[in-house]
């Protein structure tokens, strides 16, 4: 119980360092700018200092879950982090970014991220150990890759054609449970968008009269109007 307090407490001390700055013109690769006041742990065995940097998705019109994490200019990058589709019920106006918890006095750990106004956010993948620790210690489960596919973590990468980058996204997903259990990922998480269901809906259209009387009774009454006509032009010409 001490422990999670601490961490808690490191989390929240950590959150209330963060500046996020995003501009409308980011918003199709959630382009955003974090100031972390103490040091934070992403996947790959990587810890980021304290300081400012930049946390965008790949520029890919394919997919959307690969996060590149960037100094504060973007000339160094320092990890392109693979990741599954977190859906939050109710998007926040603000930029959301959340930790797992570690053992007592490790960085905290970056769990999740959401961009302004985002009902679907970003699940950061571990390699498969760090993910069995950060499950254990957290009490939640924590989607993982094999230590081998995150080497690739490390690799330059700037489309999602790279061969890093492909890799990884072949790279089968597990999902490390807080009691060692390791099962499929979709059985913890949703990696789908929820389908939404209209309520009273008709299976179909109701069906509506036809028009064959109505074209019926119009034929009728041009045939009476056309003999008409013609009775009072003989009439005339008589």
């Amino acid at each position: 119980m001490k422990n999670r307090l601490l961490v808690a407490v490191l989390c929240v001390a950590t959150m209330a360092g963060v500046f996020a700055v995003s501009a409308r013109a980011d918003a199709y690769d959630k382009r955003t700018i974090f100031t972390f006041s103490a040091p934070v742990e992403i996947p790959g065995g990587k810890v980021l200092p304290a300081g400012t940097y930049t946390f965008k998705l790949l520029d890919s019109a394919s997919d959307r879950n690969i996060v590149q994490i960037f100094d504060k200019n973007q000339t160094t990058l320092y990890a392109t982090v693979l990741a599954i589709p977190d859906y939050r019920r109710n998007p926040t106006s603000k930029t959301l970014i959340t930790f797992s918890e570690t053992t007592q006095g490790g960085p905290p750990a970056i769990k999740e991220w959401f961009y302004p106004g985002d009902s679907f956010g970003q699940e950061f993948v571990y390699p498969k150990p760090r993910a069995v620790e950060l499950a254990k210690n957290s009490n939640q489960p924590v989607p993982s890759m094999s230590q081998e596919a995150s080497s690739n973590i490390s690799q330059p990468a700037t489309s999602s054609s790279d061969a890093s980058v492909v890799a990884m996204k072949d790279t089968p997903l597990k999902a490390e449970q807080a009691n060692g259990d390791e099962v499929e990922v979709a059985e913890v998480f949703i990696v789908h968008a929820p389908v939404v269901v209209a309520q009273n809906t008709p299976a179909e259209l109701p069906k509506t009269a036809s028009m064959l009387p109505v074209l019926w009774m119009l034929g009728i009454f041009l045939i009476a109007a056309g003999s008409v006509l013609w009775v009072i032009a003989k009439r005339r010409t008589a």
